[in-house]
């Protein structure tokens, strides 16, 4: 049974750093792909990142561009989001996915990952 739990959200000020992990147990990291998805009440749910097994190529939604950076360690089984230069506007709850084969075609495409943490928050004040 897959299990994803992330942790490292909290409150920040604007410009600040926070790093967020995903502990994915029950997962073949290598046959997997990942992403980071952020949620605020109201809005729809919006892709972040994503990172691809075996390639190792990432990818980042335009706002977060040279500001966060997605990675994975294997060995620990685990996802890492750090997210440097915050905004107000990065304030959301941030989840991991996992996605495993047959593998959907659009890493920012919430619904072709079967798994999912719980959530963390982050809050960045102005």
């Amino acid at each position: 049974q897959v299990q994803l739990v992330e942790s490292g959200g909290g409150s920040v000020q604007a410009g600040g750093s926070l790093r967020l992990s995903c502990v994915a147990s029950g997962l073949d990291h290598s046959r997997s792909r990942m992403g980071w998805f952020r949620q605020t009440p109201g809005k729809e749910r919006e892709a972040v990142a994503g990172i691809w097994s075996g390639t190792g190529l990432t990818f980042y939604t335009d706002s977060v561009k040279g500001r966060f950076t997605i990675s994975r360690d294997i060995s620990e089984n685990t996802l890492y989001l750090q997210m440097n230069t915050l905004k107000p506007e990065d304030t959301a709850v941030y989840s991991c996915a996992a996605d495993t084969p047959p593998y959907g075609r659009l890493w920012y495409q919430s619904s072709e990952y079967e798994y999912w943490g719980q959530g963390t928050q982050v809050t960045v004040s102005s």
